[in-house]
């Protein structure tokens, strides 16, 4: 049977082998199997095997007479479309508008579609007999040079993470030896016929299981890596997308799904309903332990910062309705309230469950209240407490507690700070009344300030927190009140101030908000 593949962009649950792609491009094609169960099985017997990191041996003769196919009526044909094809938006003409794209070995893609069916269309039990083993072992052979190796090793750990949350696998990065998937960083013409173009364009690639370079994943490295913001391409959303190839899923056209084809920045990083649905179809559902032994994790001692465990937490949580909040920032995407040491925690405009909760939970080490907090350009946080900072990437402290001072800044307690502009490169900071211009690259303020609180119109001389929202809208937070900034009237809105309790908790309004 010889069958090209037409576009890679179907759900992973529907893929079937299509008519040759010149009839494919004009209409959507057939189905080759006829829906005899036993016909489609043999058809996938007499031309794959199950890939070999899928933790087994594959379907051997005993095991391959034990599956049994669904019925085949749900799948639908891929449509060698423009809207799905690899140029998608530029095959009908239309400009990419931002965005860039994902190259995989587009024509590789059903090879590994019938051996995942075929795996997949078994009963339950051999599943089990399979998963135990789904250790992959992974190697970084060279990095981008924008970014620490230790960031991008943490960052590749996250993304596969992912992918591990949701199914039996389990990763481990080895330095030396044999690896399932091997990342590298690379440029142009390097050795599998899928040259890279620089900056823009293709951003990376991946090859599928039961190819020549099966568990390969490339990255250009003229990009310009970045991790957590937009100035540049995340590697952790792209890297979790090639990652989703790697263990056998296609591209798809279901709207915010990880595996689409294009790039678009978003945060937090999650998997679509389809994702999900998809990585579960290939290796199952996560095994739960039947009696799980919880381990902790060991602490490096912090002699110079206090632990924040306190004992009887839930005796003494504060309530967001009567909280004034000492600090607030975007982190990751999410929007953050600290007071004392207490953390909030708001996605989508929705309080997680579990918050508020100990902001030790997240970084260990913090102090004991913050006055002030940040995530810079680079995806480091700040706080700020009195007249000393300390700075994290993610929740591991990488400095701290540091004089102020060395930033440029007075020797003043800070008050709040706020990331502010288009492309939320451009870090204010309060204290007194006045306010400085900060860059976090260099971690010195810009000698032409401090400047006054005048500047930002109708917002209050003191305030206790500010932070920037998606649209670019700026909040300022005094006591129980906050200002909306606009930024291109460069002044607060109408009807402000408002309380926080009520527009971010949802509580009843309330009658003692501090004026």
């Amino acid at each position: 049977m010889e069958g090209k593949a037409s576009s890679p962009c179907g759900r992973p649950d529907t893929l079937v082998m299509l008519q040759g792609a010149e009839e494919a491009a004009a209409a959507p094609s057939k189905p080759r199997f006829s829906g005899s169960k036993s016909a489609e099985i043999e058809e996938l017997k007499s031309h794959h095997t199950a890939p070999r990191h899928l933790c087994g041996d594959g379907l051997r003769g005993d095991r391959a007479g034990k599956c049994c196919s669904p019925s085949l009526q749900k799948n639908t044909a891929l449509q060698s479309s423009p809207e799905c094809s690899p140029l998608g938006p530029v095959a009908r003409g239309l400009p990419l508008m931002g965005f860039v794209c994902c190259s995989v070995a587009w024509k590789r893609v059903l090879e590994w579609s019938f051996s995942a069916l075929e795996m997949l269309w078994c009963q339950e039990g051999m599943a089990d007999a399979l998963f135990p083993c789904c250790l992959l072992p992974f190697r970084i052979i060279r990095f981008p040079w924008q970014l620490v190796k230790t960031k991008v090793r943490r960052t590749i750990e996250e993304a596969l993470k992912v992918w591990s949350d949701v199914t039996p696998l389990t990763f481990t990065e080895v330095q030396e030896g044999r690896a399932d998937i091997v990342i590298d960083f690379t440029r142009y013409w390097h050795g599998d016929n899928l040259p890279f173009d620089g900056p823009g364009g293709i951003l990376a690639h991946a090859f599928f299981p039961k190819t020549h370079r099966e568990g390969d994943v490339h990255f250009d490295y003229d990009e310009t890596w970045t991790i957590g913001n937009n100035l540049g391409t995340d590697l952790l959303q792209v890297a979790a997308h090639e990652f989703g190839h790697v263990l056998g899923l296609q591209h798809t056209t279901v709207s915010k799904s990880l595996m689409s084809p294009f790039y678009i920045f978003r945060y937090p990083l999650s998997l679509s309903e389809d994702d999900k649905q998809g990585i579960q179809y290939l290796y199952g559902k996560p095994k739960l332990d039947p009696d799980p032994t919880p381990t902790q994790p060991a602490e490096l001692p912090q002699p110079d910062l206090e632990t924040n465990e306190i004992t009887n937490v839930e005796a003494v949580q504060p309530d967001a309705c009567e909280t004034a909040f000492d600090a607030a920032a975007t982190i990751r995407g999410e929007l953050f309230f600290f007071t004392s040491r207490y953390v909030w925690r708001l996605r989508a405009g929705k309080l997680q469950a579990g918050y508020p909760a100990l902001a030790s939970r997240h970084w260990q080490g913090i102090p004991s209240s913050v006055d002030a907090t940040f995530e810079d350009p680079l995806g480091n946080i700040w706080f700020f407490q009195d007249s000393q900072y300390w700075i994290y990437d993610g929740e591991r402290r990488v400095s701290g507690p540091t004089p102020t001072v060395e930033l440029g800044l007075p020797a003043s307690p800070v008050q709040a700070a706020l990331v502010w502009g288009a492309e939320k490169n451009k870090i204010y900071i309060f204290s007194g009344g006045n306010y400085w211009r900060f860059n976090p690259r260099t971690r010195q303020v810009d000698n032409i300030y401090p400047r006054t609180m005048a500047d930002w119109r109708g917002v209050p001389q003191e305030i206790d927190a500010a932070f920037q929202d998606e649209l670019g809208f700026a909040y300022f937070l005094r006591g129980r009140d906050y200002w909306k900034f606009d930024p291109i009237q460069v002044k607060v809105l109408e009807g402000y101030p408002r309380q926080i309790s009520q527009d971010f908790f949802s509580c009843t309004p309330s009658s003692n908000s501090f004026r």
